[in-house]
Formats: structure tokens, C-alpha cells, sequence
């Protein structure tokens, strides 16, 4: 679901409680456009915390990294945001392929994992990972015990005619986390076995929803049996008290390095880039643990939330972010998949 907010926080309520100047925060310094594509949960604190921090006034679009890709591409005769922060990076590959990115080498590279580097250097350094975390599913543990179905513990489970209308994950061509899944199944199975696989668990699937996360929140509430996601998305649900049970399929599993880029042509580049360096200090990355969001972040001294899935102890794929990020198989894979698998019949 897309979210628009625009946060113009008035710095001046401060002297008005009475505060002294000296516990103000620094002074307006201009404006940032930020695309934001991880929770609304997240995005919210973020942008107010860069607004306290620096006296940059911020103007917050929530979107799904795919959403965000198309409207950059959309814009890109007349840019209107300056930076675009989180979502999966397979969709920001793209975007720097096709110039929609700006390259920045940040001061903070150095800091940050190899694998956040990695994503730099594929790029031209018109993208940086500020996150992982590994896809899988989960399942609503009351659910299944009333329906008297055994747990699910592989990807070869959600085709079983038990699972018939009880799975939900996300469209791909909104979702990148949808997209990852796709593109995992792709490299694990071999493409076509995957598309005869995605076909068969079509007959299951309830909802394909516009956001990642939104099948884990389903699962939460009962609303679905099963849902598709990243499984940093499912923890946040189950540390709520939530009754599901979180599964990294047997068979092994992909990932996704969350991103951030600069938008080509931004109105406000040097707080853009100010913006960027910011994000990826271990200050800015402990944001996401208030906000409940479990990834495991990009900065070596960045604490990572006890709850956040140990990527080490999850069988892992070897992801080709490069193969899978460029512009001609993300737009190959996902028109096969609106061909053969949206539009399928559900017998």
C-alpha cells in the first residue's frame, strides 16, 4: 500500500516548550526529497531523526522499491526526489544501469560489511547495501494446529493441495522483495522448473499484495496461513507476540542487500550526499531497532538486534545480484511471470 507523507516539523515548538537555545536543533539548512521504501515504521523516524540531527527539513515519499523504481524512471526528465533509501537492491541495480542513479563514494564505505561494498562497486557506486536479510516464509502457528496440517519446513510444501488459497505473498512487479523470490527460485531450481513451480503454487496463493511485508502482517492476524517474505518482516510480527512460526526452506534460500541511492539530477544533491553519509552510520542504522525492523546492518559497528535472523545458520544461495539487478533479465523475468503465472488459470 502506498503512504505519502510529507513531514515539515517545526523546530521553533522547541523554544515555544520553553527549551534554550543552546538545546535547539541546528539551524534550517535547506530541504531533502526522500524516497523511502522500507515500512512506514521505519521511514517516520529516520527522516525526523535526520531533521534533528542537521536542520535539513525533509519531504518523505513512502513507496515499494518497485514502485519507486518505476517513478524514478517516470521522473527522469524532471526529478523530483534527491535520494532514494531502502528496498531491495536488485530494483536499484536497475536504476543505476539505466542512469537513474547518481555515483557517490561515501567517506563511510570502508566501514561497511563486504557484501554492502560489493553492492557499491557492481554499481559504479551509484548504489550502497544498508542492509540484509534472507527471504523465506511464515506460517500462523494457531491455524495450522486448528486445520490439523503438518508444518511447513520447504519451498516444495506451499504446492501441496493443503496449502489451497492459504498462501499470500507480493506482486513482483510492485515488490522487490516478490522479485527476489522470484529471481531465487529462478537460480535454485533452474528458470523453467521455477516457472512450473511458481505455476503450481499459484493455485494456493490467496492475494498477491502491493508490499513485501504485508503477507507477514496476514499471517499475523490469520488472515493467511503462509506468507512470503523476508524473514526480518515475520520476526518484527512474532516479537509482538504474534503466533507464527518463521521457516527458511530447506532447499536453500536467496537474499536481498537493502539499498540506497542518489536520484540523477537532484534538486538538493549536497544534502543529498550528506543524507547518504549519515544513513550509514552506526547511530542512523540503530533507528531500525526502535522501529521494531530486524535487518542485519551494513556498518561493522552497527549493533545488530538479537532478534534479526542469523544469516550464518540459514543455507544460503550464491545470489547474482549483477545478473539478476540488470535492467534486461528483471524486465525478461517479469514479463514471463505476468504471462505464465499471474494470468494462469487456478484449477
Amino acid at each position: 500500500m502506498t503512504n505519502t507523507v510529507n513531514r515539515r516539523l517545526a523546530f521553533g515548538a522547541l523554544a515555544a516548550l520553553g527549551l534554550s537555545m543552546s538545546a535547539a536543533p541546528a539551524a534550517a539548512q535547506g530541504e531533502l526529497t526522500v524516497y523511502c521504501s522500507v515500512q512506514e515504521e521505519w521511514c517516520r523516524p529516520m527522516m525526523q531523526a535526520f531533521e534533528r540531527t542537521t536542520g535539513i527539513k525533509v519531504s518523505m515519499t513512502r513507496k515499494s522499491s518497485g514502485e519507486t523504481y518505476a517513478q524514478l524512471k517516470a521522473e527522469a526528465a524532471n526529478p523530483r526526489g534527491d535520494i532514494w533509501w531502502g528496498g531491495t537492491g536488485d530494483p536499484h541495480l536497475q536504476a543505476a544501469e539505466e542512469n537513474l542513479t547518481e555515483p557517490y563514494q561515501s567517506p563511510a564505505l570502508p566501514q561497511l560489511q563486504p557484501w554492502a561494498r560489493k553492492q557499491a562497486e557492481q554499481s559504479g557506486f551509484k548504489t550502497v547495501g544498508i542492509y540484509a536479510g534472507a527471504l523465506g516464509y511464515s506460517f500462523n502457528t494457531q491455524q495450522l494446529q486448528r486445520r490439523n496440517i503438518a508444518a511447513p519446513k520447504c519451498w516444495a510444501d506451499l504446492v501441496k493441495p493443503e496449502f489451497r488459497d492459504e498462501v499470500q505473498v507480493a506482486d513482483p512487479n510492485s515488490s522487490g522483495t516478490a522479485y527476489t523470490k522470484v529471481a531465487t527460485l529462478v537460480q535454485l531450481m533452474g528458470e523453467d522448473k521455477a516457472f512450473e513451480f511458481m505455476r503450481a503454487m499459484h493455485r494456493n496463493v490467496n492475494q498477491y499484495t502491493r508490499s513485501g511485508a504485508a503477507p507477514a502482517r496476514a499471517v499475523a492476524t490469520g488472515e493467511s496461513l503462509v506468507g512470503i517474505t523476508f524473514l526480518h518482516d515475520a520476526v518484527a510480527q512474532a516479537v509482538t507476540g504474534a503466533p507464527v512460526q518463521i521457516v527458511a526452506p530447506c532447499e536453500g534460500t536467496g537474499y536481498e542487500i537493502g539499498s540506497m541511492s542518489i536520484v540523477k539530477g537532484a534538486r538538493n544533491m549536497a544534502n543529498a550526499k550528506r543524507f547518504y553519509d549519515w544513513a550509514l552510520t552506526p547511530e542512523a542504522q540503530a533507528i531500525a531497532i526502535e522501529a521494531k525492523s530486524y535487518q542485519v546492518p551494513s556498518n561493522t559497528a552497527s549493533t545488530v538486534p538479537p532478534q534479526s535472523p542469523k544469516l550464518a545458520d540459514i543455507k544460503m544461495i550464491d545470489y547474482d545480484f549483477a545478473k539478476y539487478g540488470s535492467s534486461a533479465e528483471r524486465t525478461r523475468l517479469l514479463a514471463r511471470w505476468d504471462a505464465e503465472v499471474r494470468n494462469a488459470p487456478r484449477r
